[in-house]
């Protein structure tokens, strides 16, 4: 009878060892793991490939009442065309400054209602915040947007997906980053600028501080010494070029077998 009970004990506890376990492994019914944030070809562009030393300054979070006039005003002398990634609150405010960057030639998109960190946000709210800025820029100026920059640069690989689907947006990040929201002054900004950019650049700033304004006439002076155009971004990705192929590996070198040396005849 022991022995009996003994056996019994062992038998329903291991078949609650493997349940717990089979319980702990078990997915959560309903969640799907979450892709990861990658650049999507053809959806997703910080940079472009092309034949040329040419280069998309971009500007993102206004237009500024203030400052906005004073960079058209700049990029005009030069005759240089921007890109500016507006939010659709200060476009609303501003309407006449969005009608002269679009009437200068300057192309606009999308960067959002409010500047939310997309990424958190429900599908709903996302499309929210880009159908109030679009609703808000046609307005202004009839035009029809084909990019959007997430503000943060933040956005997930299946959202650009789905935007790009349902929008037919582009999603426009940047390679070159001064850090201008940070106030470091008008030298480093143009410093750092110049340092970075290199053929297919898309440049970041932001026409909201004053630091950034200042700096321009450096940054575009200099651009221009070293030899780059400057295009919108779309003109960018339209010039794109493929990548040239990666060099095939050198086979590696197989050193040729020794040929033990000849027995010496002996006397």
């Amino acid at each position: 009878m022991l022995i009996f009970r003994f056996l019994l004990f062992s038998l329903v506890t291991s078949v609650g060892v493997v349940a717990v376990r089979a319980e702990a492994v078990a997915p959560q019914t309903g969640e799907k793991p979450k892709p990861a944030a990658t650049a999507e070809p053809g959806i997703t562009f910080d940079w472009v490939h092309v034949d040329g030393p040419y280069v998309a300054m971009t500007f993102d979070d206004g237009p500024s009442a203030k400052l906005t006039p004073k960079l058209l005003d700049l990029l005009a002398a030069h005759h240089i065309k921007a890109t500016f990634f507006l939010i659709g609150q200060n476009v609303a405010q501003k309407p006449d400054i969005v009608a002269r960057e679009i009437g200068e030639g300057h192309e606009i998109a999308n960067h959002s209602w409010s500047h939310p960190n997309l990424a958190k946000m429900s599908d709903d709210g996302v499309r929210d915040q880009l159908h109030k800025t679009e609703d808000a820029i046609r307005s202004a100026s009839g035009n029809r947007l084909t990019l959007l920059r997430p503000p943060y640069g933040s956005i997930t690989a299946r959202q650009k997906k789905w935007i790009n689907q349902e929008f037919g947006y582009k999603i426009v990040l940047w390679d070159v980053d001064p850090l201008d929201w940070r106030r470091p002054g008008p030298s480093v900004v143009c410093n750092r600028i110049i340092k970075m950019a290199r053929a297919g650049s898309i440049i970041l700033a932001h026409d909201i501080h004053p630091g950034t304004i200042e700096a321009m006439p450096c940054v575009l002076n200099q651009l221009e010494a070293k030899g780059f155009k400057f295009v919108t971004v779309s003109e960018l990705i339209a010039m794109q070029t493929p990548l040239p192929p990666k060099p095939s590996p050198s086979p590696k070198s197989i050193p040729p077998k020794s040929t033990p040396p000849s027995p010496t005849p002996h006397d």
